[in-house]
């Protein structure tokens, strides 16, 4: 579980991935009053190879406040910038995303680095559990719409995760809120 006083100043992190060939490497670090992740995701997805680029800035309560991925899948170029404002206004590519108006956190589905955000967010005791309405940025497709989420806390390190989609899953996370171990998609290999 996260600490009272945050996590260390700077963490990274690289999953193996588990549904296919593949791995991500993720950094967490501070920058002025906001927290920032950034990481590099390179797989496979139908034959194709992918490199994908992300970061994430969060205010320091943990709020998504920008996000950009670029890459490719295959020979598709990517280049997707999100943006959303102090009203929980969301832009795709300066474009305004009216489905997901109130969304606090960003999930990107190709990612398992965007679990930590409401995981530091919500810092729920044991037992308690938070309802989150995350802007889902979709993979292949990088659109953007509203994904209702469950967040329960079973011990000091899981979580019962739940979406609107059915699927439910146990999160293991460190210390930090990185998932460690996420049934089906990934697994930590190496932490620093």
């Amino acid at each position: 579980m996260p600490s009272e006083q945050g996590p260390p100043t700077e963490r990274s992190i690289l999953w193996r991935r588990l549904d296919r060939p593949g791995h991500d490497a993720c950094r967490l670090f501070r920058q002025d009053s906001s927290w920032r992740l950034a990481g590099t995701a390179v797989f496979a997805h139908e034959g194709l190879p992918c490199r994908l680029e992300y970061e994430v800035s969060c205010n320091s309560a943990w709020e998504t406040r920008e996000a950009r991925v670029s890459g490719w899948i295959g020979a598709r170029p990517i280049d997707s910038r999100l943006s959303v404002d102090s009203a929980r206004n969301w832009r795709l590519d300066g474009i305004e995303s009216a489905p997901t108006r109130g969304c606090v956190d960003l999930d990107l589905n190709f990612s398992p680095s965007t679990n930590l955000l409401p995981v530091r967010r919500l810092r729920l005791a044991v037992g308690a559990e938070g309802r989150v309405r995350a802007a889902w940025l979709r993979f292949p497709s990088f659109s953007l719409e509203p994904l209702d989420q469950l967040y329960r806390r079973l011990d000091d390190a899981t979580y019962r995760y739940e979406s609107a989609t059915g699927f439910t899953a146990d999160l293991s996370v460190d210390e930090v809120g990185f998932v460690t171990r996420y049934p089906g998609f990934c697994e930590v290999e190496a932490r620093g």
